[in-house]
């Protein structure tokens, strides 16, 4: 049968002490340099293995940070744990994914099993139906620090990194009016979520402040997947009078409704122009390449990752509960730009 090599049966093989053996694994400056050779080389022949874990229990640490996402097929989310592991490298903690899956009853689940597998800490973004932040409660309790991206609760503990969606939302609606367009459709998901409510609500500021009514009939809310996507796309297609612009809340979404509505003979962005959000990889291979909010995946998830470390080693716990707002921006590409407008 395998069994695990220790410290001390390095000891007995070289023959040392096991605490000899212990302090040139940490590497030790009291250990002479040849001791601590032949120490390393005896271990690596062995096939010696370090017990984090019970190192780790020992300090009351895991060196490890759980992190939940709502989704993983998305260029966002992945920019974001990029963003996050470049941090929590650097800082020597390992990750523990969990994926919601876009249900709470998940979410639920993945932060019991995050917790109980005690992680330091938390980055969480909250899943599409999550309605109370009850199973985050036992990380606070414990002084465990969680840190909230893109979806949070803007009143819960814990601090927040988000960008200004009002603000996005009204500018992208705006560059639509400014390219003429009045009737401006807009496609969301859940208005429970603030990443949707405040596009929403900027989208409507910027009707109001442009003297343009809000037609309901121009709302469209889905669950964002592709054959929602396409339903909604078809929907566009089939009004009377047409939309002249519209404004998605992905950039999938908008990939989606570009392709359905140039099938059906519609010009992009002659008939309609579209504009979308996140700044995704789709948004410079779609024709025409779409414009879109930048939503800075990377940037999110490494500021997220230092204010957890920061409160990790700070010892800050749950105290620091503020939101962090970063910058976005909107790209302007040839998919919101209305032809005599190119031309001036």
């Amino acid at each position: 049968m395998y069994k695990d090599i220790t410290i001390y049966d390095l000891a007995r093989e070289l023959n040392l002490s096991a605490a000899t053996i212990s302090r040139a694994l940490k590497d030790h400056p009291a250990i002479n340099k040849n001791t601590k050779k032949r120490i390393v080389e005896k271990a690596e022949e062995m096939g010696y293995r370090s017990n984090n874990f019970a190192s780790n229990l020992r300090k009351q640490k895991s060196h490890t940070i759980g992190v939940m996402v709502h989704e993983l097929n998305s260029n966002f989310i992945t920019s974001v744990l990029a963003g996050i592991e470049k941090i929590t490298t650097i800082a020597n903690y390992d990750l523990i994914i969990g994926h919601s899956s876009e249900l709470s009853a998940k979410e639920i689940a993945n932060a019991n099993n995050l917790f109980h597998k005690r992680v330091d800490g938390l980055i969480a973004a909250l899943s599409f139906d999550t309605e109370n932040m009850d199973h985050y409660e036992p990380f606070f309790e414990r002084n465990i620090p969680v840190v909230f991206f893109d979806r949070v609760e803007e009143s819960s503990k814990g601090t927040k990194v988000i960008i200004d969606n009002y603000k996005a939302g009204y500018e992208a609606t705006q560059h639509l009016i400014e390219q003429g367009c009045k009737r401006i459709v807009h496609t969301t998901s859940n208005l429970k979520r603030n990443v949707y409510t405040l596009r929403y609500h900027g989208y409507l500021a910027a009707l109001k402040d442009n003297g343009i009514h809000f037609d309901e009939s121009l709302l469209f809310v889905n669950d964002l997947k592709k054959e929602s996507c396409i339903a909604c796309a078809n929907e566009i297609a089939a009004m009377d009078p047409l939309p002249d612009g519209i404004f998605t809340t992905n950039d999938l979404t908008a990939a989606l409704c570009i392709q359905v509505l140039k099938e059906k003979g519609i010009r992009i962005p002659e008939d309609i122009a579209v504009v979308g959000f996140n700044n995704d990889t789709i948004s410079i291979i779609i024709e025409p390449k779409l414009t879109t909010i930048n939503y800075p995946g990377m940037d999110i998830g490494e500021v997220a990752a230092t204010h957890l470390v920061k409160q990790l080693q700070g010892g800050n716990g749950t105290n620091n509960t503020n939101s962090i707002v970063l910058k976005s921006e909107l790209i302007i590409r040839e998919s919101s730009l209305k032809r005599d407008k190119i031309q001036k």
